[in-house]
């Protein structure tokens, strides 16, 4: 009896007025909560929901369950937070989108570019979760945008220190966010921006031009536009990045979320084509402390291996040492006049340093590089996955990797980053 009554308990139901939404966390370790939409219409971070079916979530999970309609939702678990929110802003969210589909009709019937968007502001406003919901919008009105994503401490497209791009082609799904599939991907290798500015730039720079040419070959996408998601960093050089992004990408809308210094400034430095719009965040946005972001890459990595909701089998087998060759960009910062005539310090920042296989690659990711050879330009040339070293035996001189697929390796160039991930599987 007292088992009926418990289950019961952790069953709720809430209605929801049109324009309401339903925010929840989930908090306690090893918890699933499940989520199904009884009647009406609902949608998350614009995915609509399906009537009747369930949703699962696990620990960790901040969900908005928004209605434009009114709707019926039933709970069922441990929910550490839940409440109605009354006001949001997604009329102001939706406001944007429909701008956005007016000026790719406009490209559409012009065969030109359509709307590249920045999205800004500081850590915990929810850029990524806005930048999902305009994609999702995107998407159900039939257009085909592409995902840009420079925020490298998060790693949305691929993992935790890398920057990329994806063409979106469906809806997020709930569960699992954008389908993964053939994403372009530039090895960084540090969780913050500020660790290789040099470097960053440069890859900035070569994603914005390969994004162009892959538009300009793809009526549908070139009309559709770019959505890009950025660092939280916007102070001093991190101002300088977005600007720099913006230049690289040549931006014709930036939407900052939640700091009217930088909405201001950047109204100030751009050029007067460049449209700057100030938005508010969402009352729902969560600050996260910086285990919990630790913890989130560390939980973004094990989704590559591992996958989420459809499990993944990694493989896991030996390399030799003298089978590849181990590079990092970037050698030890030197002063000015310690360098070579007419090198900068920076310029250091962006050299291939070979790296000895040793102890020292323990639970390190390596970046499998596209580049056959150190002839190319291996920095900006982009990768075609990542694997994890579990194991390092100096006597056999090989290393134990953990693999997304059979060996051998597709390619023998590696570039070592900073991301570490302990496999405890």
């Amino acid at each position: 009896m007292s088992d009926e009554r418990e289950k019961d308990s952790n069953v709720q139901e809430f209605k929801l007025d049109s324009d309401c939404e339903l925010r929840f966390e989930v908090e306690s370790k090893n918890e699933k909560v499940i989520l199904e939409l009884k009647n009406g219409m609902a949608e998350i971070f614009g995915t609509e929901l399906v009537k009747g079916k369930s949703y699962h979530f696990t620990t960790g999970a901040k969900i908005a369950v928004f209605t434009w309609q009114g709707c019926t939702l039933e709970l069922r678990g441990k929910i550490d937070v839940n409440y109605i929110a009354k006001e949001t802003p997604m009329i102001m969210y939706l406001n944007v989108h429909a701008a956005l589909e007016q000026l790719r009709r406009s490209a559409e019937a012009g065969n030109t570019r359509g709307p590249i968007t920045m999205v800004a502001g500081p850590t915990d406003v929810g850029k990524s979760t806005f930048c999902r919901l305009l994609l999702n919008y995107a998407v159900r009105m039939g257009r085909r945008p592409i995902l840009v994503d420079l925020d490298v401490g998060q790693g949305q497209i691929s993992v935790p220190g890398t920057i990329g791009a994806l063409l979106v082609e469906r809806p997020a799904n709930v569960e699992e966010g954008f389908s993964q599939q053939a994403p372009l991907v530039y090895h960084y290798g540090h969780a913050s921006a500020g660790s290789n500015l040099a470097l960053y730039n440069m890859l900035v720079s070569r994603l914005s031009e390969v994004v162009s040419e892959r538009m300009q070959a793809n009526r549908k996408a070139n009309a559709s536009g770019v959505i890009i998601n950025t660092c939280g960093w916007v102070k001093g050089e991190g101002y300088k990045q977005l600007t720099h992004i913006a230049q690289a990408f040549e931006i014709d809308l930036i939407v900052v979320l939640d700091q009217e210094r930088l909405y201001n400034e950047l109204v100030r430095d751009m050029p007067t084509f460049v449209k700057v719009v100030f938005l508010p965040k969402s009352g729902g946005v969560v600050e996260r402390s910086q285990g919990t972001r630790a913890e989130g890459r560390d939980g973004r990595v094990r989704e590559y291996f591992y996958g989420l909701r459809t499990p993944l089998y990694p493989h896991s087998f030996d390399v030799w040492f003298s089978d590849t060759k181990i590079y990092k960009v970037g050698a030890p910062a030197l002063p000015d006049s310690c360098m070579p005539l007419g090198m900068k310090a920076e310029d250091n920042m962006t050299k291939l340093v070979a790296v000895s296989p040793g102890p020292n690659l323990l639970h390190h990711l390596l970046a499998v590089s596209f580049a056959a050879s150190t002839e190319e330009d291996v920095i900006t040339t982009n990768v075609a996955g990542f694997i994890c070293v579990t194991n390092v035996d100096m006597e056999r001189q090989c290393m134990t990797v953990l693999s997304p697929q059979l060996r051998p390796l597709p390619k023998t160039l590696l570039l070592l980053s900073e991301i570490q991930f302990m496999d405890s599987h």
